[in-house]
């Protein structure tokens, strides 16, 4: 089949709006198949956007930190329809998981205790420990591609497993070493680009040689302003809370610590959940080790970027440290859950509407990948070790004198053979999973 000769007509914003709500419902599959989904969709069917303009935007999100895939979409959306198409490609793409996830959390804190609902996540934490093992195989696989970049994933592990230095350290210091690295090894530091051949799918709405729409012309005065303007809007959010519960409350804490969060999150959801672990658990206490997979488990199955278990883990913080008081613990869980969502993303919205225009008007090739090679290749070593955190409290759930759990350590091995062996999906793994759970209570 002949590709076709003209581009599309021009996209209205309520078609634009019309697929963005869908993305929101379909966008399983991590940040890899959101990206899939996306090219296919707006490349290869819908040809919104050619192939090589899809992949500069890429680039440059994936540079960024937080979650690439709605970085992406909410670069697209500004592109094709000025800012309020950026805040809507995005925040559809977050928005059903936000309701969904707040469903969810729910249903765990009010009935979590009941023998079929446990039986449930019994057997879906050893499919967790699985699944974080293979995006450490996954991150791995692309990243390390020389010896210099596996020493600073063994030194990354050795930091974060032994040493227990704070996931923002290990951040900085790798990202360091790959600045360094640009300088005297560009080799050891230089990330494969994406191949940018013409593609076959025909003409392109926004194609490599359309020009840049003017309100996506970089402009000094206009990056002030929106600088200006985001700072105002993260005040606006975080005074309140100060204003009504103090610098220590739970609610302007968690403002205040998904802010840091969401500045760390180079590499995908995997790399910031050490650190989200570090605070919400270790530091605060908001949730416990085992609340934690859980959320990642109901992180997984569930549309919209994976770094939406903060979602879980505002909802549960907020309710264990009743805010509100304890007549009103839904209410103080949504509120949490909000909090938590929106602090995380606010840094996203604005890394897009300061940067891509500049990105745009260049064209030019991105200066920051060394860098961000030192960082993904930290983040595997960060990743493995949350994967040992995880199988520990799985397989050991009462500690090393507590005896070994080989039920579950059965089920995880079940889940990593589907994973790698015969590359099953994520959700249908967690199905399996909590079928079995599900199955094995009942018996007992």
């Amino acid at each position: 089949m002949n590709a076709p000769s003209s581009p599309p007509p021009a996209v209205a914003f309520r078609e634009a709006l019309r697929f963005w709500l869908k993305l929101g419902f379909i966008s399983f599959g991590g940040p890899t198949g959101q990206i899939a989904i996306m090219h296919q969709e707006l490349v290869e069917r819908r040809r919104w956007i050619s192939e090589g303009r899809f992949l500069h935007a890429l680039n440059y999100c994936m540079v960024l930190p937080g979650p690439e895939a709605t970085q992406l979409a909410t670069y697209i959306g500004w592109l094709m329809h000025r800012t309020w198409g950026g805040l809507v490609a995005g925040g559809l793409f977050v928005l059903p998981s936000v309701f969904i996830l707040i469903a969810l959390s729910w249903i765990y804190l009010a009935f979590g205790e009941v023998p079929l609902v446990a039986g449930l996540f019994y057997g879906i934490k050893p499919a967790v420990v699985a699944i974080v093992l293979s995006a450490a195989h996954r991150i791995g696989s692309r990243a390390l591609k020389n010896a210099w970049l596996w020493g600073i994933a063994a030194a990354a592990f050795i930091a974060i497993f032994a040493l227990d230095v704070p996931f923002p350290a290990i951040v900085v210091g790798a990202g360091l070493v790959g600045l360094a690295g640009s300088h005297f090894a560009p080799g050891v530091f230089t990330l494969s680009s994406h191949q940018n051949a013409k593609s076959s799918y025909g003409p392109a709405l926004i194609d490599d040689d359309t020009p840049t729409p003017p309100h996506a012309l970089f402009s000094w005065a206009r990056l002030w302003t929106l600088l200006g303007v985001s700072l105002a809007i993260w005040a606006l959010a975080l005074v309140p809370l100060w204003a009504a519960a103090g610098w220590d409350g739970t609610l302007t804490q968690m403002g205040w610590f998904f802010t840091k969060a969401a500045l760390l999150t180079f590499g995908g959801a995997y790399a910031v959940l050490p650190y989200v672990y570090q605070g919400a658990v270790e530091h605060y206490g908001w949730l416990t080790a085992a609340q934690m997979i859980d959320g990642l488990a109901l992180g997984e199955t569930t549309p919209g970027p994976l770094i939406m278990v903060v979602a879980f883990v505002g909802f549960v913080g907020a309710w264990t440290k009743a805010v509100f008081g304890p007549d009103a613990l839904t209410l103080a869980g949504i509120a949490g859950a909000c909090v938590a969502t929106f602090f995380t993303f606010l840094p996203s919205y604005v890394f897009i509407f300061l940067g891509a225009p500049f990105i745009e008007t260049t064209h030019g090739n991105l200066r920051f990948t060394a860098p961000l090679t030192g960082i993904t290749a930290a983040v595997v070593g960060v990743i493995l070790n949350l994967a040992l955190f995880f199988a520990y409290h799985v397989l050991w759930p009462r500690g090393f004198g507590g005896g070994f759990d080989g039920v579950a350590a059965l089920i995880g091995a079940a889940a990593l053979l589907a994973l790698f062996r015969y590359k099953a999906g994520v959700i249908p793994v967690i199905a399996a999973c909590a079928a079995v759970g599900f199955a094995l209570r009942l018996i007992a």
